[in-house]
C-alpha cells in the first residue's frame, strides 16, 4: 500500500501525510511540481521531525512517476483516485495490499488524463451542500479503511 500527493500545494497537509506514513509504515510518493518549497530544511522547520522514518519517493512529474510505477510492479499496483468527482464510495470498494491511493491537488484535483489513467475512482460520501473534505483527513480516512481490509497496519 502507498499514497500518492499529486502537485500538492499545501505544505502542511504535505506534512501531516508524511507523518502518518511514518507512523503507519505506509510509503509516499510525492509527484512534484509542490506548490510550496519542498525540501528536508523547510520541512524540518515546519515541525516535521518524521523524516528520518518515513519512506516517501520524489518524482520530478507525472511522467517520471508512471515510469517508475511499470519499473516497480510489485510495490505499484492498482491506481485508485480518491475524487470527488467519483460516483463509488471507498467503503464499498476492496482494497489490495500494493494499491496506490492517489490524492489530488488541495485546489485543482487532478487533470482529466489522470482520471483516465486511474483503475478505480472513488469517493467520500459526505453532505451535498459541502465543496469537499480536507485532502489529509481524506487520505486517513481512505488509507484507514484500505489497511483495515488489507491487514497492512503495522504490528505492535
Amino acid at each position: 500500500m502507498r499514497l500518492a500527493l499529486f502537485h500538492p500545494d499545501i505544505p502542511q497537509n504535505t506534512g501531516t501525510l508524511l507523518r502518518l506514513g511514518a507512523c503507519l509504515d505506509l510509503p509516499l510518493d510525492i509527484i512534484e511540481p509542490c506548490g510550496f518549497l519542498f525540501n528536508e530544511k523547510a520541512m524540518r522547520r515546519a515541525g516535521m521531525d518524521y523524516l528520518d522514518i518515513v519512506q516517501y519517493r520524489r518524482h520530478n512529474s507525472w511522467a517520471d512517476f508512471l515510469e517508475y510505477r511499470r519499473q516497480h510492479p510489485e510495490e505499484y499496483g492498482r491506481l485508485v483516485l480518491l475524487t470527488t468527482h467519483a460516483s463509488k464510495p471507498y467503503t464499498a470498494f476492496e482494497f489490495r495490499p500494493n494499491d496506490i491511493i492517489l490524492m489530488g491537488r488541495e485546489s485543482a484535483g487532478v487533470p482529466e488524463q489522470v482520471h483516465e489513467l486511474a483503475d478505480a475512482r472513488l469517493l467520500i460520501p459526505m453532505n451535498k451542500n459541502a465543496r469537499s473534505i480536507n485532502v489529509a483527513v481524506s487520505a486517513v480516512m481512505v488509507i484507514g479503511e484500505a489497511l483495515r481490509q488489507t491487514g497492512l497496519f503495522p504490528k505492535k
